[in-house]
């Protein structure tokens, strides 16, 4: 439970830090933020709104209900953060450690790069570039010991996860050079395009590395 915890609480903070929302609203946007595959019910919701509350992060007040809306005419709770909520947040948008770099938080803390200073951001981006690296490494391990056990599905979901990796660490490398304000420098024109190294074999392929080069 903690560890949806980690996740939701500042995902939850950090949309309220943009505007006040009600429950409804703010469940929308978390699902966005965490997406379909972490769908969030209001079972994990409203307790998490309730802990917030009880430390003092958020607070919720009751809204008049909309006369020409459908359904329930009750009254909705709209939560904004607070002062030490705010403070809080900070907190943890300015932690950078092994955490951040994992599956479950990377997401969030991306969606509110935005309100994270550059220094971290980029301390985050190349921290989960590594991360990905020695997973890519470990899957090429795992491949080259049991290629001859496998049946062709799992060699092909060994393949996919490959092949996502591979892309995240590309865009991670455009991400970290944008924020060290690094534009890439494009090769010559030649009439060739750059590809990525393939086997003719079928043989899962390191990815690509590019390195900038000087004209002569």
């Amino acid at each position: 439970m903690r560890g949806r915890s980690d996740v939701l609480e500042p995902a939850i903070l950090g949309l309220l830090h943009e505007s006040p929302m009600h429950g409804y609203e703010l469940r929308k946007r978390l699902n966005l933020v965490l997406g379909s595959f972490r769908a969030l019910s209001y079972g994990s919701l409203y307790p998490c709104l309730k802990s917030l509350a009880e430390r003092g992060w958020i607070v919720g007040t009751e809204s008049p209900a909309d006369p020409h809306a459908v359904g329930s005419k009750r009254a909705r709770i709209v939560y904004q953060i607070t002062a030490d909520g705010k403070e809080h947040l900070q907190s943890v948008l300015a932690s950078s450690g092994p955490a951040a770099w994992e599956d479950e938080n990377f997401d969030v803390r991306f969606a509110f790069f935005a309100q994270t200073d550059a220094e971290t951001r980029l301390r985050i981006l190349e921290g989960r570039r590594t991360r990905l690296t020695e997973r890519l490494e470990t899957i090429r391990m795992s491949v080259a010991r049991t290629r001859e056990r496998m049946d062709e599905y799992t060699l092909e979901l060994q393949r996919h996860g490959l092949e996502q990796a591979e892309r995240e660490v590309r865009w991670l490398d455009g991400l970290i050079d944008n924020e060290r304000g690094v534009r890439r420098a494009r090769p010559a024109s030649t009439g060739h395009r750059t590809v990525a190294a393939s086997t003719a074999d079928g043989d899962l392929a390191a990815p690509a590395r590019t390195t900038e080069k000087e004209r002569g």
